[in-house]
Order: C-alpha cells, then structure tokens, then sequence
C-alpha cells in the first residue's frame, strides 16, 4: 500500500504546481498572487479545495458579447443624446470623462433625490412606489431575506403581477444561500419572473465565492429608481440590541432613472438570456424636474477590463483639496486605494473614515486594524461607530461631488463583486450627504495611534498582521 501513498503525493505535488502556474500566468495583482500562493503552499488540500471555490479567475471569460451590450445601451444613450444644456460642475470634469469613457456610464441631468438613512424610511417609500407601479418593476439585490420584511414584500410583487404588471426579480444566489427555494418558487408560481444570479451547487461553502451581484437596484415604471447598500431583510428595520443596521439608500426621479434601468437589463440579460430593448422600459420622463443635478450610475464587475468604481475613488482622493469623508461597513483597501488616502492625507486634506465599532464578521475585523493603523500613521482620521452595525458605503468631497451605492471599500466590492453606484455632482446634495457623514460622528468613538499601540497586546497585532496577508481573498 506504499506505493499508493507515493502516488497520491506526486499527483498532489503536480496539482499545486500547476495550479500555482495557473495563478501567476493570470498575472494579478503581486500581493492577491502572493497570498494564493503562500495558501497553496501551505495548507495542505485545504488551499487547494480554497482556490477552488474561491480563487479562480473569470475575468477572461466574455460573459456578455459586445453586439448585446451595445442593444441594451442603445436606449439609455438615445435618452443621453436628447439632452440640452447639460452642465457638469467646475472640478468634476475629468471624473465624469472617466466613467463615461471606460463605463458607458453617461451623464443625466434633472434629477430629485430622496436620501434614507433607516430601514423604515426606505422601504415604506419602496412599498409606497411598488403600490403605485403600473407597468414594469424590476428589483435586483443581493440578499432577499424570507424574513417577515421579505414576506411583505414578496406579497406585494404577488399582487402587482396578478394586476398586470411586469414584476423581474434577480438575487444573489449566494447572498441568499439560506432562503428556501420555496420562497421563490410561489412568486415564480404568481407570474413573476425571478432569477437566481451565478447559481452554485454548495452554498454552504460559497458564502464568500467569488463572483457576487452585490447590486441594491430596484426601477419602477421606468420613472423611479432606487440605489444604494440596503438589501431586502428585517435587520435594517429592527436590528439587533435595539439597533436596526445603519444604512444609507437613494430614490432618484429624473433621468439618472435610465442608467438604472439600463444597470438592471444588463443584469437580466446576463441570468437570463433574454435581452430586452424595448422602448417602453424608457418612457419619457414627466417634466416636473427640471435642474441641473447631474448623476452617473455607475457599475463594476470582475469581468470589465477595469475596476472602475475603485478609480473614481482615487481619482476623488487625488484631486481633493479640502476634505474626503467615507463611511464603509468593511475597510480592506487595495494598494491603490490605500496609496490614494495616504497621498491626500499627506497632503494636507482631511481624509476621514468612518467604520463599524463591531464587524459582522470577526476574521474581516481583525484583518481591517492593520489598515487602520497605517491609515492613522498617515495622518487620517478614523471613527468606530458605537450603534448597531454600520452598513452605510458614502463618500463625500469638498462640497463638489458625492456617492452612494453599494461599493465597500474592500478587495472584494473593488474587483470581485458586480457593484453599482450613483455618483452625483451637486453642492446641495453634497452638503446633505456631508451633513448625514456629521451627525453619524456623533455617534462614533475618534480613534488615535496612541490608543491603537497603548491597548493591543503584541500577540493581537502579530495576529492582525498574518490575517492581513488574507485581506485580498476575503
């Protein structure tokens, strides 16, 4: 029986080698290559069975062909084209280049937003407008909890499709890996159509499989949309301790409306195969806004050439003057992005981040301090949210521009996630997020080097350090 044991380690000795490989000719990032290799390496079968679920690289898979993008881009540019006068702001010129040239993400004019930054206050404005929907509603999220929330709601699509109107539906499967397919099943049963996004076959062990739609969009009629981090569960209504998840969530009337709906569509093509273009779902707009509030709705995903969300994060910080305020529920920058902080901070502006006092998830918390220790070095200013679990994705900067989405300032929203986020370019809006940024400070502990080195035994920084090493496969 020796020999099967010898044959067992050299088959096993080839397959790391080949699949190590396999991830360096995928010419990554050297710090994301490095820790595949070192879990490879020495974890023994685990690592291997880690790369399977989580490592493998999709990005040069064509998973939606150009011919079909450019269709269902058609009617959101015919929208853009039609546009007079748009105006965008002194100092946001070249942000609005960027995502226009590298995303298709154009930019709309005459728009009203409403901010939520409750559970309450979003959903009773969410139901408000599923009530009042006549044609179309299309809800896209990465969570549709089966929760007493997710029963209402699920309810209330039932109804609206038996009236008539078109209801499309698309979670994560992933997100959703503990919601029993029956849940689905009886809105399928009632006329909706509801698709799962990236099936898998072993959701136990794919809670955190790469590839995630972790976009929170919802059109209605084509006139009304909704972006932003809150997903579709009781606990940003109730919470736990007494504190319900503080979030932070759009409703945006106007013609941002049709990169939204254009956001979703590509979505659906992509569960489903069916491309819609229809006119319809880009009804011209009522006329009663009319400013100069510009708005791109912009997306990422692992299989665009490059992170663009991650971009115009740098691009903000390196071009602010004054200040940068981002509020995030999860904080594992990438190198660039960290750089970026850095640099501004050095330079003078006011670099503020605002993370949960309490994580959700303990091994991404003991993973963020090293960064945020590094941060504080640079001369930025942390602040741990003290109520409840802080699930806001905000950035704000020097009353020019403004976003809000569901992008974290993580490893996995910046290139693993499909995301999607509203950049707005508005000194009133900007000052309305600005403010929402003050009043949560109130609610926080201000973070110092002092207190970081003075409370952290050796042995926990030691273990901070080695988790970091993970962060870019978190």
């Amino acid at each position: 029986m020796e020999y099967l044991y010898w044959i067992f380690i050299s088959v096993y000795v080839i397959v790391v080698v080949a699949t190590i490989i396999n991830v360096l000719m995928d010419n990554r990032l050297p710090v994301k290559t490095m820790a595949w290799v070192m879990v490879l390496a020495f974890m023994p079968v685990v690592g291997i069975v880690l790369y399977f679920f989580f490592g493998q690289d999709t990005r040069k898979e064509k998973l939606i062909s150009q011919h079909s993008l450019d269709l269902l881009t058609k009617r959101s540019m015919l929208e853009f084209a039609v546009q007079t006068d748009l105006k965008v702001p002194d100092g946001s010129e070249t942000l609005v280049k960027l995502f226009a040239s590298q995303n298709w993400a154009m930019p709309f004019k005459d728009n009203a937003v409403d901010i939520y930054t409750t559970g309450y206050d979003f959903f009773s404005s969410l139901f408000r407008e599923i009530g009042a929907a006549k044609s179309s509603i299309h809800l896209d999220t990465y969570i549709f909890d089966h929760d007493s929330l997710g029963q209402l709601l699920a309810d209330m699509l039932i109804d609206k499709a038996r009236e008539g109107v078109e209801v499309r539906v698309i979670y994560d499967d992933v997100g959703c890996w503990n919601v029993h397919d029956s849940f689905f099943k009886r809105m399928r049963d009632a006329g909706i159509k509801v698709m799962p996004f990236m099936p898998v076959r072993f959701p136990a062990f794919t809670s955190k499989v790469n590839y995630r739609n972790h976009r929170k969009l919802c059109v209605i009629d084509g006139r009304v949309g909704f972006i932003g981090g809150m997903n579709v569960a009781k606990r940003y209504v109730t919470g736990t301790d007494g504190h319900s998840w503080r979030d932070t969530h759009l409703k945006i009337v106007g013609g941002a409306v049709y990169a939204i709906q254009r956001a979703f569509l590509i979505d659906w093509y992509f569960v489903s195969g069916t491309l819609i273009t229809d006119r319809r779902y880009y009804p011209e707009l009522l006329g009663n806004v009319k400013n100069d509030i510009v708005i791109q709705i912009v997306t990422s995903s692992p299989v665009e050439k490059w992170p663009d969300i991650m971009q115009g994060y740098v691009r903000i910080l390196l071009e602010a003057r004054r200040y940068v305020y981002i509020e995030t529920p999860y904080f594992l920058p990438t190198e660039t992005v960290m750089s970026a902080m850095r640099i501004a901070a050095l330079a003078g502006v006011d670099v503020r981040i605002m993370i949960p006092r309490h994580g959700d998830a303990k091994f991404v918390e003991w993973a963020s301090r090293s960064y945020v220790f590094e941060t504080i070095q640079a001369g930025v200013k942390v602040y741990l949210y003290r109520p409840g679990f802080l699930h806001s994705k905000l950035l704000v900067c020097d009353d020019i521009v403004c976003t809000c989405g569901s992008t974290n300032v993580d490893f996995r929203s910046f290139e693993n996630n499909f995301e999607a986020n509203a950049f707005i370019y508005d000194r009133e809006t900007t000052l309305r997020f600005k403010q929402i940024f003050m009043d949560d400070i109130k609610e926080c502990n201000f973070v110092t080097e002092r207190m970081i080195s003075r409370k952290r035994p050796f042995a926990q920084r030691l273990w901070e350090s080695v988790v970091r090493l993970l962060s870019p496969l978190l």
